[in-house]
């Protein structure tokens, strides 16, 4: 079975479902459907997201697998996180100031905070 096209092959606008239909049962639902987040993937990025799933997420298979270089398979995933509708990158840790770096740095070596409450102050999980 073909997936269902996303973009109308006259005007290019986006295309909705109204109608869902049991072949097994016959039964029929009409209404407003939507078509999900994948559905703004284009056919390649949808390969591409298969065969990172399939190879665990790790990009040095991904790169044996399609054949291509490390940085060209994170311009893909960026590519693919934005059709989804994210920013890459959007959700790294918080800036911290070169103050407050010197300080928890400070603090660790004088042991007054462990190596985890250092690395939790340095990603804005606390203060």
């Amino acid at each position: 079975m073909r997936p269902a096209p996303t973009i109308c092959p006259i005007c290019q606008s986006e295309l909705e479902i109204i109608r869902l239909h049991c072949s097994s049962c016959d039964t029929s639902l009409d209404g407003h459907f939507a078509m999900g987040h994948f559905s703004n993937l284009t056919p390649e990025q949808l390969n591409f997201v298969f065969t990172f799933v399939r190879c665990e997420g790790k990009i040095n298979r991904v790169e044996q697998e399609l054949g291509l270089s490390y940085p060209t398979i994170r311009n893909r995933l960026h590519e693919v996180i934005r059709a989804l509708g994210y920013e890459p990158g959007k959700d790294d840790s918080a800036d911290v100031s070169e103050e407050t770096r010197s300080s928890v740095i400070a603090d660790l070596e004088a042991g007054k905070i462990t190596a985890d409450q250092a690395m939790r102050i340095l990603r804005g999980e606390e203060e």
